[in-house]
């Protein structure tokens, strides 16, 4: 087998891992490109001490950790400030300079045909919320954590892909996973939901759009459902406020949304329609007894997200207008 073939079988796991590394889809595209790049240059070199898989997960980290250290980190509105208590407030934009988490598309990154347990792990392994919690980390860290804890390479590998010690590299994770824990959300566990339920719910979630009935979507929301809408600095937290907001700034006259699923950062989700024109890409955090967390992103990540997610699953963007 060439060695462009059997390094083209890493490409979509090599697109995760850098999204998880940089958080945007963009970037890790890029960096996925980049990688292949210098694999392509360095091919006499490797000399088949470690297996081509961790050889380009090498350079692959490397071209992440380059590209981190001129860049500050991605957020999400919650990142950036305090839930509003006042759901009529006017909505407030953050600056056009702040660089928000992107999201990932599915299709990017699995497979129909991949194993089933790989395709569980790969979605859980780019949640929102963890994606998030890992732009606070410093990129060795953050490198370190990926490998062990969610691509479980060895302590022995990961010395090897970063050029550590293996003390150092053990020193670090327990850094990463200190930090982790404290930027991470201290809620209870949420229950998931059976695949039949999670579809339900995102059936009704569509319905309550499209009909334009704020009483549906309501009925939705978990009583501590959260709400964020990138690129707006506003964010809400609780059914009290989430609710009365999209009542007043999302509901428009029945035909007017028309929304068209699709699976995002291991979620499902949507792409909404506006009158004929794409609005936005909705990630939906479901639990058993609700919609917990709505996302949205707007301009300007909606289109390249959803532009690239149709190409990989082979379909045709829909006409925005």
């Amino acid at each position: 087998m060439s060695f462009g073939h059997e390094a083209e079988r890493h490409r979509r796991e090599l697109v995760a891992h850098c999204y998880r590394m940089l958080g945007s889809v963009d970037d890790a595209e890029d960096a996925v490109q980049e990688t292949y790049l210098r694999a392509w240059r360095a091919i006499d070199d490797f000399e088949g001490r470690s297996s081509l898989r961790v050889w380009l997960y090498r350079i692959a980290t490397n071209v992440c950790l380059t590209a981190l250290s001129h860049h500050s980190r991605r957020v999400l509105p919650s990142g950036l400030t305090a839930p509003s208590d006042d759901p009529h407030r006017q909505t407030a934009f953050a600056d056009p300079e702040v660089r928000w988490l992107q999201p990932l598309p599915d299709a990017l990154v699995t497979s129909e045909d991949d194993d089933p347990a790989a395709i569980t792990a790969m979605r859980d392994s780019i949640r929102l919320a963890l994606i998030a919690s890992l732009q606070h980390l410093p990129p060795r860290q953050r490198a370190v954590l990926v490998l062990r804890d969610v691509l479980a390479f060895t302590a022995p590998e990961v010395a090897e892909v970063l050029d550590m010690s293996v003390d150092a590299v053990k020193s670090a994770l327990r850094r990463a996973r200190v930090r982790l824990a404290e930027v991470s959300p201290a809620t209870r566990p949420t229950p998931e939901p059976t695949d039949q339920r999670a579809r339900e719910l995102l059936r009704r979630y569509l319905d309550a759009f499209e009909q334009s009935d704020a009483a549906a979507l309501e009925e939705l929301l978990r009583a501590d459902a959260a709400l964020e809408m990138v690129p707006a600095r506003t964010w809400f937290a609780g059914k009290t406020t989430c609710a009365p907001y999209l009542a007043t700034h999302a509901m428009e006259e029945p035909g007017d949304w028309r929304m068209e699923p699709l699976r995002v950062n291991g979620r499902l989700g949507a792409v909404s329609y506006l009158r004929g024109r794409r609005f936005a890409l909705v990630v939906l955090d479901l639990a058993e007894d609700g919609i917990a967390r709505i996302t949205l992103f707007g301009d300007p990540v909606l289109d390249t997200a959803v532009s690239r997610a149709c190409a990989a699953a082979g379909a045709r963007p829909r006409r925005t207008g």
